[in-house]
């Protein structure tokens, strides 16, 4: 049985992005890399929306997390987080790990950051001794989207510089580098750009270059100085995972023929699509109204139903693969993904999967009720696309 695979992260890869994969391996520090490197890096400008050098590294997302640490701070430095979930307290690890001080401004898992306690907390800081701000856009563990330009504006005019785990909303909504002022910008292969697993992506402002120079923590894998000079020769400063570079390049050639704006209207349109089917089979979404993810659901099953046999059930029965819950959500939620190559007819699949699946465990539901309401949602958008004149 052929999986369909809606978890929120590796996505589902075109078969062009998969062949690319499989082309014959070439110098590294030769002039065909050189022109990939080129190319991939003013597509990814555009993604990012900045005119700053996109460094590419050979990592997962995290790689980049933790490239975003080393690189801007220095041991000691007091830093100010403000998670919603496991990948924001990933970020938190990272830095005290390498000597940062961070406080925490928590906020509740399924719902977002609040501007105003950000822009409160700065205000406070008149002696300027928080050096940076760590923000997660988007959180995979909770279905969870944060209103980044309204969390770059709660900066205002602190020195703090912005640090934003872009890893899983990149690509699917606007992140607009240059014109909110973010500093440091992470992003990855495997996630909306609908690439393979392997690379992470980041970018830094003029000023977050500026405190790299300055940086004391140790580093010497991610050390950005290093990217950024073999960069400026057509290279790479280790060996990359070349193979993944050029599915990252097809699969950025594929973005930059969709259109960025047609980007940001599929993810949301599949998002609402399934969120609908799941609110019509009687799953509650997890995520507070006004935080939704368009990239991930996470839903909570009625009744004390097992979700980790739920997801098995759905994996092993019916073919379709989404993910369970992460730390002390464990057990309790299920996520699913709407990113890399799925279109509508895998939506609708998945939810009557997941329509039969729950009434394997013994849970009734209206029959059809989830395709039912995630067609609605595709027939509306389709209806508001403008009519194109003939003639």
């Amino acid at each position: 049985m052929q999986e369909l695979l809606m978890i929120p992260g590796p996505v589902t890869v075109s078969s062009d992005v998969l062949a690319a994969c499989s082309k014959p391996m070439r110098n590294h520090r030769g002039p065909f890399a050189a022109g990939v490197y080129a190319r991939l890096a003013e597509r990814l400008k555009d993604v990012f929306q900045t005119s700053e050098t996109v460094l590419t590294l050979g990592s997962s997302g995290t790689g980049a997390m933790e490239a975003s640490i080393v690189n801007l701070f220095s041991p000691g430095d007091r830093l100010l987080a403000l998670p919603m979930g496991a990948f924001g307290d990933r970020h938190i690890a990272i830095a005290r790990a390498y000597g940062a001080q961070v406080e925490v401004i928590d906020t509740e898992w399924g719902d977002k950051p609040d501007p105003q306690r950000l822009r409160d907390r700065l205000a406070r800081d008149r002696a300027g001794e928080i050096k940076g701000v760590i923000v997660t856009h988007n959180e995979t563990s909770t279905g969870v989207q944060a209103d980044l330009a309204a969390l770059a504006r709660a900066r205002a005019d602190h020195p703090a510089l912005l640090i934003v785990d872009a890893v899983s909303s990149l690509g699917a909504t606007d992140v607009r580098m240059d014109e909110w002022g973010l500093d440091a910008v992470i992003g990855a292969s495997q996630k909306a750009l609908g690439g393979v697993p392997g690379v992470a992506m980041i970018a830094l402002s003029r000023r977050a270059w500026d405190a790299a120079e300055r940086a004391q923590m140790p580093r010497f894998y991610l050390d950005l100085r290093k990217a950024k000079t073999a960069f400026g020769k057509g290279q790479t400063p280790w060996t990359p995972p070349f193979g993944v570079l050029l599915a990252l390049e097809q699969a950025t050639d594929n973005y930059s023929k969709e259109g960025r704006h047609s980007a940001f209207a599929r993810h949301a349109r599949f998002a609402e699509a399934i969120r609908a089917g799941c609110a019509a089979l009687g799953l509650r979404i997890f995520a507070r109204q006004g935080a939704y993810s368009n990239t991930v659901t996470a839903v909570c099953a009625p009744g004390d139903i097992d979700h980790k046999a739920l997801q098995q059930l759905l994996r092993e029965r019916y073919g379709v693969v989404v993910g369970g819950g992460q730390m002390k959500l464990e057990g309790t939620i299920l996520r699913l993904g709407n990113m890399g190559a799925i279109g509508r007819k895998d939506i609708v699949t998945a939810l009557a999967a997941l329509e039969l699946a729950l009434r394997d465990s013994g849970i009734e539901v209206p029959s059809g009720a989830g395709t039912a309401a995630a067609n609605a949602v595709f027939a509306r958008a389709e209806a508001a696309k403008p009519r194109v004149a003939v003639g």
